[in-house]
């Protein structure tokens, strides 16, 4: 499959690993793809962030990542959902917080990566590459560029694409973007898992 990635898209994949190095992980994440994406200068997904004003919240974004993070990776949707059926995360957060100390839910451990000098790919990583060979598929492309990262970032359900579409970058939105008024259904189904 990386034979087919463009030069974009192969530095957004090394450039996640530099991100997730930078912040101490042992592992990469659909966070790290995204940040890497943030900080490309030029390409198709770096106007697309840009046009949408994305780069410019950039502190916003992280602070939403993170504070999904806190809550242990629940989304906003998740945290409603709870919510109706009377079940207060925050409270909750708050409550393992205070006894395990601030960021206990964020799932931060000190890396252990003493078997291997590689930082994996975590499962949702992983399943962002497999989008975007889907969305470059379902487009008639034949490579995988950064746009299909960033495509696949806001069709698979979770905190990045919820992070994203709180700052207007949905699928639609993107793919306007992108490819102007091209009309299109959205993300195909099989995208979502």
């Amino acid at each position: 499959m990386f034979e087919r990635f463009t030069r974009e898209a192969r530095s957004a994949v090394t450039g996640a690993v530099a991100v997730s190095e930078r912040s101490g992980a042992d592992h990469v994440s659909e966070e790290h793809l995204l940040l890497s994406l943030l900080e490309a200068g030029q390409g198709r997904a770096a106007f697309a962030l840009t046009a949408l004003g994305v780069r410019d919240r950039r502190e916003s974004l992280e602070a939403g990542l993170a504070e999904a993070r806190r809550r242990g990776g629940l989304t906003r949707a998740d945290t409603a959902a709870l919510g109706g059926l009377g079940i207060d995360v925050d409270a909750i957060v708050a409550r393992v917080e205070d006894v395990h100390g601030e960021g206990a839910l964020g799932g931060e451990r000190p890396p252990r990566r003493w078997w291997s000098p590689r930082r994996p790919f975590t499962a949702g990583a992983k399943g962002v590459l497999e989008s975007a060979l889907r969305v470059a598929l379902g487009r008639g492309d034949r490579f995988i560029g950064a746009e299909h990262l960033l495509l696949a970032l806001t069709s698979r359900p979770g905190v990045v694409a919820d992070v994203l579409a709180e700052h207007g970058a949905t699928y639609a939105s993107v793919e306007r973007a992108l490819y102007g008024g091209e009309e299109e259904a959205g993300p195909p189904t099989a995208l979502a898992g």
